[in-house]
């Protein structure tokens, strides 16, 4: 993926590399071992990479596309 492609690209390093993660926790349904922050969250949700349905974040399709 190039820069050019990927989601993260308006972020430093290290906010990136975090938010990615941040989407293999939810992903993985890791979220009690590693809580989100509702920055990240709303970061992540204005990027169209998640959603919440009942009160939990899921990936949409291009969180999916993300992580791949």
């Amino acid at each position: 993926m190039t820069d050019n492609q990927t989601p993260f690209a308006e972020f430093g390093l290290e906010r990136a590399i975090a938010l990615r993660w941040m989407l293999r926790d939810i992903k993985a349904k890791r979220l009690k071992l590693s809580p989100v922050s509702e920055d990240d969250l709303t970061a992540l949700t204005e990027l169209g990479l998640i959603e919440i349905r009942d009160n939990v974040p899921v990936l949409t399709q291009a969180g999916h596309d993300a992580l791949d």
